[in-house]
Order: C-alpha cells, then sequence, then structure tokens
C-alpha cells in the first residue's frame, strides 16, 4: 500500500502528464572567491565557533595528549595509526547506551568550509554513522588541509548529495526562548579539532 506522499507525487505527476516544465536553476550566484591563505581561514573560522582548533603536521601527538586514558569510540574504518595505546578504543559496531556511556569520538571528515569554518560529516571513511558523532559529549575530528575548500559551492561540489550529509559548525548549541546558551543538547557540547597541513 502506498504512503501519502507516493500518492499526492503520484497525482502530481498524472495531471502534468508529459507537460512537464523544464525547471532551469539560476546559478548566478558567486561560487568561487580567492582568500589571502584558505587554511588560516578555515582554522580562524572553526575557532570562531568556540571549538579547539589545534594546527599540527602530525595528528599522533595531539591524539595522544587529548585522549589519554580515556574511552573513546571510533569509526570501524579509522585510520589504525590514529589508534594510539594510551586509550581504550570502542570500534563500531556501538549501541547508543555505548555512545552515551564513552568519552568522546575520534574522526575525520569529508570536507571542511573555511568560508563558513564549518566541518562536513558524510558517513563516508574514518566517519562513521551519524549517531557517532551526535551523542558522546566531545568530538575529536582530524581534518586535512587538502579536505578543505574556500567556499560553500566549492564544497559542495566535492561531496556526494546522496550521502547523509551533516554540517558542524562549532560545538552543539542552542538558546532558549531567554537567550540563555545551552551545549551540547543536539550533538558533542565540546569540539576539537586537529587541522593538519
Amino acid at each position: 500500500m502506498a504512503d501519502s506522499r507516493d500518492v499526492v507525487l503520484g497525482r502530481i505527476r498524472a495531471a502534468l502528464g508529459s507537460q512537464r516544465p523544464a525547471v532551469q536553476v539560476p546559478r548566478e550566484y558567486q561560487r568561487t572567491r580567492s582568500f589571502p591563505s584558505v587554511p588560516d581561514l578555515f582554522a580562524e573560522r572553526v575557532a570562531d565557533y568556540q571549538a579547539i582548533v589545534h594546527r599540527v603536521e602530525d595528528p599522533l601527538p595531539m591524539i595522544r595528549s587529548a585522549l589519554a586514558g580515556k574511552r573513546i569510540a571510533v569509526p570501524s574504518d579509522v585510520p589504525a595509526s590514529w589508534l594510539v595505546p594510551e586509550v581504550t578504543w570502542l570500534h563500531e559496531p556501538l549501541s547508543n547506551a555505548d555512545l552515551d556511556s564513552c568519552d568522546g569520538v575520534l574522526t575525520g571528515c569529508a570536507v571542511g568550509i573555511a568560508e563558513t569554518g564549518t566541518i562536513v560529516l558524510d558517513g563516508g571513511v574514518a566517519q562513521g554513522r551519524r549517531a557517532l558523532t551526535l551523542l558522546p559529549d566531545y568530538h575529536l575530528v582530524v581534518v586535512r588541509a587538502d579536505q578543505v575548500a574556500g567556499t560553500v559551492p566549492e564544497a559542495l561540489a566535492r561531496l556526494e548529495p546522496t550521502r547523509p550529509l551533516t554540517f558542524v559548525s562549532g560545538p552543539s548549541a542552542t538558546s532558549d526562548i531567554e537567550l540563555d546558551r545551552v551545549e551540547g543538547v543536539h550533538g558533542p557540547r565540546t569540539l576539537e579539532v586537529l587541522f593538519v597541513s
């Protein structure tokens, strides 16, 4: 039995028949811009969102110091070199209760956007499923300089639009009706970024 959405769309298709209008989406907006330094802008904008940013050449020393002695969840395909012995690693698949009780998560990303200070996850290599990065209170993400695009359109051109995209602009925060800031409601309270040059 078809759901309501399928019924409505079916009626629209039947009414239009072969008369479906070709829709041209205007693309007159600025797709690229030049910046004095895309990496510098990315690091600055991510930090503006109250994320902790470390510019490193090798992520391993920071992974050790940030995560030593903790229980950290990781995607099943995280690079083996990231799995330093000072940490108790919890590999996916994990239950939501396991994710909620761990000290944090370590992932990679799909793309970084310099202009907006945004990190995009698409469930690809070293990123895991969406719950992995939304339930733990702490997220350490490794971003390589070659993954950073200058603008949103440049970043979107690098992504597969059918993948589950999560855009992260700083730690999770929201405000109540009295404009009191509350962190950690819709994701990690603390976002730490290892920006690998």
